[in-house]
């Protein structure tokens, strides 16, 4: 007896609400510290050149899924492109990425709303939660995301009116105080900000879960990542003006540092909430993208197979979800989450890499974009690679050779 299928049920809005999710989540709440001691105010230039890595991604995940509206996203693309190797070394490296984010998300909201002590747990409960959520079918997934995303916005909004009434403080563009670490600290704060824009990864996960997806998808990706990007600059913007470059490079939470340096003290429970909301809409978002790359990947043989199952009530991949919020609360509960954020860079600019060689090879009617969008996004994930604190790299390496491994062995053990 064959397995159902998943659902179509998925509509454009929909599509852009779970891209918007991934996308505007933690992230905006801490990365401009880490970016800022990096760049100083040449963060802004790091910003954008993230920005910039991220749109020719972005454009090739588009194009490829125009062509292959299919689960499991550049596993997919990169299988048909390129050939099962490819798709394998893409696939790969995104489930064993997002798993680690996964964790992080679960891990920085329970560092808002947890006692102190608490935060393993509680991490581990949010993560089981959202997991849940999932299993109740993708139209949930987007209506809970859809919540989630208004919550964020409107907390960010408070912020933006707050830092724009705040004194200006000083803000070298400039000189010493702007690029105090040259251009390596600017393309280390590109490294930290690109992974802000990553969330259109998770729609084209949904392949098959979208209606009219070869229209759908492409222009959900691109909406999302528009709607992020001028999320991340107004924020990045205002959080300068409020702290500026020192400020901010020392603000434990940067966001909250904004509010109250303009004397809004009282609305930092608000921004809590807000960060709280952001990491469970990011968390729910990646669970669901990793999901659907395990089942894809599990269908074609080259994970356990038992992962290609998908509910017959619900039409979600149940064995794969689950599979991945138990490694997930593995990891929150044992692992060094620190040290697993360059590890998930790693894989997803791996990812990313795949997707631009693959978008780069079509040809005639499949190619929507110029090729020097690929070209751009190919090599820019090659330096972000490189700006990647120096574990992370034989780290990521070290794992990706024991996926290709365990292919191989699979392979043998075939009739």
């Amino acid at each position: 007896m064959s397995s159902p299928g998943l659902s179509r049920r998925l509509g454009l809005g929909d599509a852009v609400v779970i891209g918007l999710g991934a996308m505007i989540g933690a992230g905006v709440f801490a990365a401009f510290a880490p970016a800022a001691q990096a760049a100083g105010s040449g963060l802004l230039v790091g910003l954008t050149l993230a920005a910039v890595i991220a749109f020719g991604n972005a454009t090739s995940t588009a194009q490829l899924a125009a062509v292959h509206p299919t689960s499991g996203g550049v596993y997919a693309y990169g299988r048909a492109e390129l050939g099962p190797w490819w798709g394998f070394l893409a696939g790969w490296g995104f489930v064993i990425g997002k798993t680690a984010s996964c964790a992080a998300m679960a891990l920085t909201f329970a560092a808002y709303v947890a006692p102190p002590g608490w935060e393993r747990p509680v991490a581990a409960v949010a993560a089981m939660a959202l997991g849940a959520v999932n299993l109740f079918g993708i139209t949930r997934t987007a209506q809970v995301a859809r919540v989630l995303v208004a919550v964020v916005l409107v907390v960010l909004a408070v912020v933006v009116v707050a830092g724009s009434s705040a004194p200006s403080a000083p803000m070298p563009f400039w000189g010493e105080g702007a690029f105090a670490s040259g251009p390596l600290g600017v393309l280390q704060s590109a490294g930290l900000l690109f992974f802000a824009f990553a969330g259109y990864a998770r729609i084209a996960t949904l392949g098959e879960e979208v209606r009219d997806p070869a229209r759908t998808i492409p222009r959900a990706i691109v909406l999302a990542f528009c709607g992020a990007l001028v999320v991340y600059a107004v924020i990045g913007v205002v959080a300068l003006h409020a702290l500026g470059p020192d400020g901010l490079a020392a603000a434990s939470a940067p966001l909250v540092a904004t509010v109250q340096a303009a004397g809004w003290g009282a609305a930092t429970p608000i921004v809590r909430i807000g960060a709280a909301a952001a990491s469970l809409g990011a968390l729910l978002a990646l669970i669901a993208g990793v999901g659907r790359t395990t089942f894809a990947m599990a269908r074609e043989g080259d994970l356990p197979r038992a992962l290609a199952a998908v509910d017959a009530r619900w039409q979600v991949p149940r064995n794969a979800e689950i599979a991945v919020v138990a490694v997930v609360v593995a990891i929150v509960a044992l692992g060094d989450i620190r040290g697993a954020i360059g590890f998930s860079s790693f894989g997803v600019l791996i990812y990313y890499a795949v997707a631009n060689l693959a978008a780069f090879r079509q040809r005639g009617e499949a190619r929507r974009y110029p090729r020097f969008l690929q070209i751009v996004g190919g090599i820019g994930c090659v330096v972000l690679v490189v700006t990647l604190p120096w574990p992370s790299v034989p780290v990521g390496l070290g794992v990706l050779v024991l996926g290709l491994a365990y292919r191989v062995l699979r392979r043998r053990r075939r009739p």
